[in-house]
């Protein structure tokens, strides 16, 4: 199995010298505890914790799987002192509200917390993970006696939450949810129906389950806009807020998975299950996006999580494996084959991966910097401009940075070659657990059409502004550095493709919606490589700067990367151009008959 360890150099880089944390407490009172040291100091303790405690425990849960016993669900051995140790060292408190039991550390910290967890061992990461999601939608939604009861023990572990949308008839479409809610006297409701693919749904990692569910009232109107939200605890709270009277909701089954196998999937079933509404009636979905957009970027965390442990297995072995000798002679002529390391096509491999993997922290970490400031701003139309800018790019960072894991750990068992496709060598879990990411909390498909149905028009484009202008700022102020040519030049060209394409679809999509369905996917590649060409521009800036003290070449190593993305990625925006203005016709001439 390959080792981890936590990339706390290149965090740390993108964090200060990039994203420049130490001015976040200027900005936000909130965080005025959030010093460098502070932040750097918890960083190391999770890099520890992930390394030592959890990435031992990924193999061994992966051949184990869960087990499942007449509704009774057990992790693997050694998760439940996992997250004993998880939640004594107070890892589910980090970004959560003081008021409530939380550490009030801003959210872009925890997004390399959830980078390293995930690199670890993502199946543990689902655990806290859906917990976190839980907490944000009560936190936001829930009355202040919802909050009193349920929020302090999801801060520090004692309970954990799910959320329960998905039925066997509707995934994508929830307004064909079918579960129903039946008010009680006493201001309860009761619930009925069946819910599946439900993460962390039944477990022995925690002493009560907190589940959202979706549910229909007996007046709702039909569709989505007749959906409401519960909470619906495993164990009802008695009086002392302490789990009580078992709850009648049920795990039927859990599914057998191609991944992620240490976390339980469950098929929850809600027998008269009492619950307590969340928010208004029939305004369900709006509380519950709360939630679901916390989960889509944590799962583009998981992808960029996936994507380094496959980048330092590939390399550790390249490093090992000995095979033929170099095209241009032999590079270690005292040994008796050259390291794959050599050559040109494993770096290509490698390089891809790395490259990739620094563009998408880079990305990823500012979307959580500006989640950070769209909450906690002091100034309410800097709030706004920051959760446009969240809102834009979450479907382009659970996209792209999950696309990216799988493809990165496909890289990663190609590399390791045939001991790659053995389970012993622990590369091809990675395959099997990275794949789910492109499905759950909507699929990439589903992104993209995100991105350019919802998004894109939103206020005559008021959301792609945010993006847009920055950018173009700034390739107009690189433009006068010499030394930043090789890099903005391209850039910019790329950028100009991306801005063409906005407006063909704006145009194009109004006319025919095919058209806009047709370049969804292509477009959010291209969106994304010209984002990840922006942080590259960026990063070479600093890194140039600092080139006379680079005692450990870590600048030079990101000038290198930075041209490699720049000469052997980026260019694939002019093919992702090509197609996504060919139009909708190809597609959709064919009859269904036909296939």
């Amino acid at each position: 199995m390959p080792a981890y360890k936590a990339p706390l150099r290149d965090i740390q880089f993108v964090l200060t010298e990039l994203l420049q944390l130490e001015n976040l407490p200027q900005q936000i009172p909130d965080f005025v505890e959030a010093t460098p040291d502070l932040v750097a100091a918890v960083l190391e303790e999770a890099a520890k914790f992930c390394e030592n405690e959890l990435q031992p425990l990924n193999h061994e849960g992966d051949e184990e799987g869960c087990h499942y016993d007449k509704g009774v669900v057990t992790t693997p051995k050694g998760f439940r002192q996992a997250y004993t140790k998880f939640i004594e060292g107070g890892w589910t408190s980090l970004p959560c509200d003081p008021a409530y039991g939380g550490q009030g550390l801003p959210k872009l910290v925890n997004f390399a917390v959830e980078e390293m967890i995930c690199s670890a061992n993502l199946s543990f990461g689902m655990y806290p993970g859906l917990s976190n999601g839980n907490y944000n939608a009560i936190h936001a939604h829930g009355s202040d006696e919802q909050k009193a009861l349920y929020l302090p023990k999801l801060v520090d572990g004692s309970w954990t939450g799910t959320m329960c949308l998905t039925e066997p008839q509707c995934g994508t479409d929830l307004g064909l949810c079918k579960t129903r809610a039946e008010a009680n006297a006493d201001g309860s409701y009761k619930l009925y129906g069946t819910k599946i693919f439900i993460s962390a749904g039944e477990h022995d990692l925690a002493e009560n389950i907190i589940h959202l569910v979706l549910a229909r009232l007996p007046d709702a109107p039909s569709g989505i806009r007749g959906i409401s939200l519960f909470i619906c605890p495993k164990f009802l709270p008695d009086k002392d807020g302490k789990p009580g009277a078992r709850n009648p909701v049920v795990c039927g089954s859990i599914e057998k998975k191609m991944g992620i196998k240490a976390s339980s999937t469950c098929v929850m079933n809600f027998d008269g299950a009492q619950g307590w509404l969340v928010g208004r009636p029939h305004k369900g979905m709006s509380a519950m996006f709360t939630m679901m957009n916390t989960a889509r970027l944590a799962v583009g965390m998981q992808g960029l999580g996936i994507a380094e442990a496959a980048y330092q297995g590939a390399v550790t072995y390249a490093r090992d494996r000995l095979q033929m000798r170099a095209l241009t002679g032999a590079k270690f002529p005292d040994k008796p084959a050259d390291p794959i390391i050599v050559h040109p096509d494993v770096r290509r491999m490698l390089l891809t991966i790395r490259s990739l993997n620094e563009g998408c922290r880079a990305l990823a970490y500012w979307v959580g910097r500006e989640l950070d400031v769209s909450i906690h701003h002091p100034d309410p139309e800097k709030r706004q401009e920051a959760d446009d800018f969240v809102a834009l790019l979450t479907p382009v960072v659970k996209s792209f940075l999950t696309d990216h894991g799988f493809n990165a750990a496909n890289l990663g068992v190609q590399i390791y070659g045939g001991h790659g496709y053995i389970r012993e060598w622990g590369m091809e879990q990675l395959v099997r657990d990275a794949r789910i990411t492109q499905i759950y909390e909507g699929t990439n498909g589903i992104q993209a059409l995100d991105l350019v149905g919802r998004k894109l028009p939103t206020g005559t484009g008021r959301l792609a502004r945010r993006f847009f202008h920055p950018v173009s700022e700034y390739i107009e102020t690189a433009s006068e550095n010499p030394e930043m040519a090789e890099f903005v030049l391209p850039l910019a060209k790329a950028f100009a493709k991306l801005q063409q394409a906005t407006a063909w679809l704006a145009q194009a999509g109004l006319s025919n919606p095919n058209e806009a369905g047709a370049a969804a996917t292509d477009y959010q590649r291209l969106f994304a490589l010209v984002a990840l060409a922006y942080m590259w521009c960026r990063m070479v800036e600093i890194a140039l700067a600092k080139k006379n003290e680079d005692s450990d070449g870590f600048y030079a190593a990101k000038v290198m990367t930075a041209r490699f993305y720049f000469a052997r990625l980026l260019p694939e925006s002019n093919s992702l151009f090509t197609t996504l203005m060919a139009g909708s016709d190809s597609l959709m001439a064919m009859p269904a008959e036909a296939f």
